[in-house]
């Protein structure tokens, strides 16, 4: 997510937590180049219903990366082991880089950093499951430390430091087999809603033409890993539609994918309607044909839209072979205004994993770690237990 509206945080004032961590063996780790080929299709059904640990390795302190610093703990085993054992089989970890890349002309990323985030993929990982990591919060203007800025002047260093940054990341990973998918960046846009603009999105096609040129350089099982691409902010029209976008080409893949079959996914966020989702009152409470109060739910946004909107990631991707990936859906906590709010989260999570499912698309539920009063969460990350049992089902019961 971006907005720190849209991610609900609390904008906990924690000391900066400096995590060490050495890298771990692995020992499910493929062999490189050996990575197992999978059609779009089939990776989409693999990747079944998916969570974000969202707020965690993105979060930073005075231009950071500290995964305590806005307010929650330490990401431990247990807690991947509780997410995998609700059902899901796909981990998004957003990641944070900012202050932790030194300087050019190397751009050498803080090794503990590395190797942190290379302990909590393998708490996903080992386990059997799908893991996304990505460049999360370098993209945000309200983010001290934040570089990867799409109208800046300074596209030349940008575009090197970003380029160093995916090198040094794919390298660390290279071996890890297709459970582990690179994405190129998080919701990347000027930061003013509205139509996109150019340069800007001309930069931001370049960014990602530079990410899978690297990854795929870096050999191993880089050369054939599926690499997952965004458009202006995520967003769908802006993706879909005639306002710029442009899939990178992927000359630098393995020969030993068939011409017929890509390598790239297309990642897109859901948060519609947002006075319903996201929207930090009580006016809006309910969502779909199931809503009792016509006052409580919203004009627009409701199923029908939904689906013509994923329609058209199916009409303009699937259907040539690139499989989408709603990396980010989800809807806040309003039980405190409406005792019934969090029967239509469960409708909304439901028709989202559904109709994604319809359309040849996985989805990843947003969770914030904070639960309660506009919260996203769905398990409590300081007791691993479960806090909506009745929203993981209806994302479970979307896949059947």
């Amino acid at each position: 997510m971006a907005r720190t509206t849209r991610k609900t945080r609390v904008a906990f004032l924690a000391a900066l937590l400096a995590v060490a961590a050495s890298a771990s063996g692995l020992a499910t780790q493929a062999s490189a180049g050996t990575a197992p080929r999978s059609s779009a299709s089939q990776i989409v059904a693999d990747m079944g219903a998916g969570w974000n640990l969202g707020n965690q390795l993105e979060a930073n302190a005075n231009g950071y990366p500290s995964e305590t610093a806005w307010g929650l703990p330490t990401v431990t085993q247990a807690l991947i082991d509780k997410v995998k054992a609700a059902g899901f089989k796909t981990i998004r970890i957003p990641v944070s880089y900012l202050n932790d890349i030194g300087a050019g002309p190397n751009y050498t990323i803080n090794s503990s950093w590395l190797n942190r985030i290379q302990q909590v993929v393998d708490y996903a990982y080992n386990r059997g499951l799908y893991v996304l990591i990505n460049m999360h919060g370098d993209g945000y203007k309200s983010v001290t430390g934040s570089w990867l800025i799409c109208d800046s002047s300074a596209q030349t260093t940008i575009k090197a430091r970003y380029q160093k940054a995916w090198q040094q990341i794919s390298a660390k990973f290279q071996n890890y087999d297709q459970h582990l998918i690179f994405e190129s960046m998080n919701e990347e846009f000027t930061g003013q809603y509205g139509n996109p603009t150019q340069p800007c999105y001309s930069n931001i096609n370049g960014y990602n033409q530079t990410f899978v040129d690297t990854v795929r350089k870096t050999g191993g099982n880089n050369s054939a890993r599926w690499l997952l691409i965004p458009g202006w902010n995520t967003n769908i029209d802006y993706t879909t539609g005639n306002y710029g976008f442009a899939l990178p080409t992927d000359q630098y893949r393995s020969s030993s994918i068939p011409g017929s079959e890509q390598r790239i996914m297309i990642s897109v966020h859901y948060y519609d309607p947002w006075d319903f989702t996201g929207t930090d009152s009580g006016a809006i409470t309910q969502w779909g044909r199931a809503a009792t109060n016509p006052a409580k739910k919203s004009t627009w946004g409701q199923e029908d839209y939904l689906d013509a909107q994923l329609k058209k990631t199916y009409d303009k991707f699937v259907t040539k072979g690139y499989p989408v990936v709603v990396g980010e859906y989800g809807s806040i906590d309003k039980s405190s205004f409406d005792s019934s709010s969090n029967k239509y989260r469960a409708d909304y999570a439901h028709a989202v994993v559904a109709t994604a499912k319809k359309y040849g698309a996985a989805a990843v539920y947003w969770d914030n770690g904070a639960n309660g009063q506009y919260g996203f969460g769905l398990f409590d990350r300081k007791s691993y237990a479960v806090t909506h049992q009745e929203i993981i089902n209806a994302i479970m019961s979307g896949l059947r």
